[in-house]
């Protein structure tokens, strides 16, 4: 049995810049992850096959549209092998949340297989089989702090190290779906993401829309102000979970106690 963490990705900033003929979006994101996540398992089989559980197993599609199957198809299809697999996949990461849960799970199954089907591909290999399967496959494949502009999957490297940086992360419990907000956009660009700028000076350009769709989450958002300690407030991705960065474990869990009993999904981590 090979086990694969999935940790969660988070937006540090996610600047929007134009809509693409493709249908997609210019952007330039900071992309870090987290010490929590989805744990996915596996061991050689005849076939491919994929069990789902974990307190947000009831939310995630099992059926062969699943993302970790389709990650799976397309590495065996890249690699010429007729290898099964029998996965099991943890589900910790809430759903339609701004934290690429199942871009996460692809990645994870694609470098589980790489090993359990000793393939020895290199993560650049790997992105480039996972481009297909989303914008945020990609990134979640190298699972570090990195720049990513284009659709998202044109990564570079982020001079300022996060990790170990104290995260709370709070969901209201309401899935939102990327289209709507991305449809939401106002399409001014505000400008791009400069080298080294401290997280404070950037943002997160899908927070409005969001918030129209949900207004929750501003309350979010106000919570996390109110509590005080947080060098960083601000909505990861699409949304609905938002994020704040503080200096100290003490800093965060003192936040999260503070805003703990509203009925919001509260997950103390780090950046890693």
């Amino acid at each position: 049995m090979i086990r694969e963490h999935a940790p969660a990705k988070i937006n540090l900033a996610l600047h929007l810049r134009r809509r693409r003929d493709d249908g997609y979006h210019d952007l330039e994101s900071i992309f870090a992850f987290t010490e929590f996540g989805d744990a996915l398992s596996g061991e050689p089989a005849d076939e491919l096959a994929l069990a789902l559980s974990g307190p947000m197993a009831a939310a995630a599609d099992v059926g062969n549209d699943n993302l970790v199957l389709r990650a799976a198809r397309a590495l065996a299809a890249a690699a010429g092998t007729t290898a099964g697999a029998r996965l099991h996949l943890e589900k910790h990461i809430p759903v339609a949340a701004g934290l690429g849960g199942g871009s996460a799970d692809a990645a994870a199954a694609l470098r589980l297989l790489n090993r359990l089907w000793r393939l020895n591909w290199p993560l650049d290999r790997l992105a480039a089989v996972a481009a297909p399967l989303g914008a945020d496959v990609p990134v979640c494949v190298h699972g570090r702090t990195l720049l990513g502009n284009g659709k998202g999957d044109a990564l570079s490297p982020w001079p300022q190290d996060p990790a170990d940086t104290p995260v709370l992360l709070v969901n209201p419990g309401v899935a939102v779906p990327t289209g709507p907000v991305f449809a939401g956009w106002d399409q001014h660009d505000r400008g791009g993401i400069a080298s080294g700028a401290a997280f404070t000076a950037l943002r997160n350009d899908m927070t409005a829309s969001a918030v129209a769709i949900a207004p929750v989450i501003a309350d979010v958002l106000a919570a996390l102000e109110q509590a005080g300690g947080a060098d960083l407030v601000r909505m990861s991705g699409s949304g609905a979970t938002c994020l704040a960065l503080y200096g100290t474990p003490e800093a965060r869990d003192r936040a999260a106690l503070a805003l703990a009993g509203r009925g919001w999904w509260l997950c103390p981590t780090r950046i890693v």
